[in-house]
């Protein structure tokens, strides 16, 4: 069963005029692992977590305070974790947030048992005891308890919210917005839109991965785009004639021209807060499939260089996730979150 997610009529948070526009960059951070087949094999390692410190300086040269999305093998493994706690020291306003890879997070199904490896799918009970191991390796990894969440895979489900709320997290990270994952047997974020929104738990609120449709056609994007999927070939003919174009804050396949483009976009648009992303293992070549050579990893850095460079003229400049959750219970926002199961 398909669980479709949407932002509702009335939920955008309603950010203060003080607020201003702000960005914020979430990391993945995470064991390499075969991306192609996750929970296919337990061959993973955490080598790439030493690249961090490095990306930490350079995006805190820019005022930038990311918010590392740590999963259970990183905060399991003592060098990877003193790694973070080192940034964690040298940046107050860096915050540790938590990522549940179902597929390497205990308790664990019977041994012959396929591997769920999105989260959301799993039983109510499996889900939640997962995510208590993990909060709890948090703590003890870190000596803090996470407030900010993400689905490994977006796999955010039924259940997952309310179990969210009842261990104190204040936000949901898990929603890549104008993305649909139902073919693989995740969520469907298709209606869900790139800001922020309140959801059905009023402690809450949904940080949704930015996504800026751009081109001649842009503002059908919602619906047209959809309809483009099933045609084979159509976006990408589409994208090529700047059509329209579905665009993630990301350096992980995203070109900087488009991702500049839709900043401006999104300027344009009255976006008050995007969200960046990256996954950890893409800062070494050879581990994901964004970065392979070392010549990739050059593009990914200047990536960042101009698109941080594009943010600062559109206005926006970082947020901590405490600033946004300040601001965020300052505004007024009303309406539960759009959840339909599929039928």
């Amino acid at each position: 069963m398909t669980v479709r997610f949407s932002t509702p009529r009335g939920s955008l948070v309603a950010w203060p005029a003080a607020f201003g526009r702000r960005f914020v960059v979430t990391i993945d951070t995470e064991e390499e692992f075969d991306w192609s087949l996750p929970g296919a094999s337990d061959d993973y390692d955490v080598s790439a977590v030493a690249a961090l410190p490095a990306m930490h300086r350079r995006l805190a040269a820019r005022g930038v305070s990311p918010i590392y999305l740590v999963d259970y093998v990183i905060a399991a493994s003592a060098p990877a974790s003193a790694v973070l706690r080192d940034i964690l020291a040298s940046d107050p306003a860096t915050e540790i947030g938590a990522q549940l890879h179902s597929w390497v997070t205990p308790p664990f199904g019977a041994a012959n048992a396929p591997v769920e490896t999105f989260a959301g799918s799993l039983p109510r009970e499996m889900e939640a005891a997962k995510l208590d191991r993990l909060v709890a390796m948090i703590e003890r990894a870190f000596s803090r308890r996470p407030r900010v969440y993400r689905a490994g895979r977006y796999g955010v489900g039924p259940h997952t919210i309310a179990a969210l709320a009842t261990r104190g997290f204040r936000a949901d990270a898990s929603m890549r917005a104008r993305f649909d994952y139902s073919r693989k047997g995740g969520p469907d974020f298709t209606a869900v839109e790139p800001g922020a929104f309140q959801l059905d738990v009023p402690t809450m609120i949904e940080l949704p991965l930015s996504t800026i449709y751009t081109g001649v056609l842009r503002r059908h994007g919602a619906h047209l785009h959809p309809l483009l999927g099933r045609v084979p070939r159509a976006r990408g003919l589409f994208a090529r004639t700047c059509l329209l174009s579905r665009v993630p804050l990301t350096p992980e396949g995203t070109p900087v021209r488009e991702a500049v483009r839709a900043i401006e976009v999104a300027s344009q648009a009255g976006e008050r807060l995007l969200q960046l992303s990256f996954h950890s293992p893409s800062l070494v070549p050879g581990h994901t499939p964004y970065v392979r050579t070392p010549r990739d990893l050059e593009r990914f850095h200047a990536w960042w260089d101009e698109v941080i460079e594009a943010l600062h003229a559109r206005g926006y400049a970082p947020a901590s996730l405490q600033q946004v959750l300040d601001a965020s219970d300052e505004a007024r926002a009303v309406g539960p979150a759009g959840l339909e199961p599929a039928t």
